[in-house]
């Protein structure tokens, strides 16, 4: 018996009837269908530079009386206390951006551009001494807000602005110039100097970085490429002055204290003694690098809200439920 009686006939050998219609072919498998590629995006639109008005209300300058320095401020929110964001060193004010529009619903944001950084001009660029530096803050906000200012909830990112750095840092300084050495010094574009920031791992978010690292640069002519705006190299003269006695003065401070840290940062003796004793709130930020919030924004806002909520910090101070009511006259 012949077996390719029983084998259906392919279709180009089956006839088609006068006046029939022709067989239909069978439709083709799905997974013969080759998936539609999504469109690729060119690595210079995937890190080009983002403005900060998608972020901030306002930008300004400060100008301090008796100098010639003048400060760049961003703002925004109209209401509640000033959170008032210190960037670390090499960075600039718009290192806060995406927190500020998270925040600005709820408080007012308020990040400058400290000397010798981002868009500030002083007559000192390199004097980053503490003393120094704290003076600047101290000038701007009274010329923000005068005699009477505001509640202001004091918010600190790596050195120099140590409000919330934890104290092995002093213990690094040994290594910090190979650091800086080590680093890519010049950039053919910003696209480029963004592109590096997120795949040489200092910043791991890139709607961040493309807002943030556009102000940390400056144009060189003579060399014809972007170079980093801040020369913390010429400033190591200061760095162990950004550390001594930290902790002591953290500790020392009297108002509510939170401490961020990442999730590979460590306390020093004297902080973990003081945390143990209950004397701030610590809260470890895991899966993030060194700029907690550029890298976590939505988290790093959310912590900064609860703390306000949670030591009921109003526009003008912590508010005690009752007190400010009973203390006003009768109509």
């Amino acid at each position: 018996m012949d077996s390719s009686t029983n084998l259906n006939p392919l279709r180009e050998n089956l006839p088609e009837e006068d006046g029939g219609e022709p067989i239909e072919e069978a439709p083709a498998s799905v997974f013969a269908a080759r998936p539609l590629r999504p469109p690729s995006t060119s690595s210079s639109e995937k890190y080009s530079p983002v403005e900060w008005t998608n972020y901030f209300d306002k930008e300004d300058d400060i100008s301090i009386p008796g100098s010639n320095d003048v400060f760049h401020v961003y703002m925004a929110g109209t209401e509640g206390p000033v959170v008032f964001c210190l960037h670390g060193g090499g960075y600039s004010g718009l290192s806060f951006s995406i927190v500020a529009s998270k925040i600005k619903e709820k408080a007012r944001v308020v990040a400058m551009d400290l000397r010798g950084h981002g868009k500030s001009v002083s007559e000192n660029e390199l004097d980053l001494s503490l003393e120094t530096m704290s003076n600047d803050v101290l000038a701007v906000t009274k010329e923000l807000y005068g005699d009477s200012p505001p509640a202001i909830v004091l918010v600190g990112h790596s050195a120099p602005t140590n409000i919330f750095t934890p104290g092995t840092a002093i213990a690094s300084l040994i290594h910090m110039q190979k650091i800086l050495s080590n680093r890519m010094q010049h950039f053919p574009s910003i696209q480029k100097a963004i592109e590096y920031s997120v795949r040489g791992g200092s910043l791991r978010n890139i709607d961040s970085a493309r807002v943030s690292i556009p102000t940390t640069l400056i144009y060189d002519d003579s060399k014809q490429c972007y170079v980093y705006r801040t020369r913390l190299e010429e400033t190591e003269q200061y760095w162990k002055g950004w550390y001594e006695g930290l902790s002591e003065k953290f500790l020392s401070s009297p108002v509510p204290k939170l401490l961020l840290l990442a999730g590979t940062d460590r306390l020093d003796r004297t902080l973990t003694i003081g945390q143990m004793q209950g004397k701030f709130q610590m809260i470890v930020v895991k899966h993030t690098g060194h700029a907690i919030q550029e890298d976590v924004p939505e988290e790093f806002a959310n912590l900064v809200l609860n703390f306000i909520s949670r030591n009921r910090i109003g526009p003008h101070g912590v508010e005690i439920p009752g007190m400010w009511k009973a203390s006003q006259p009768k109509a």
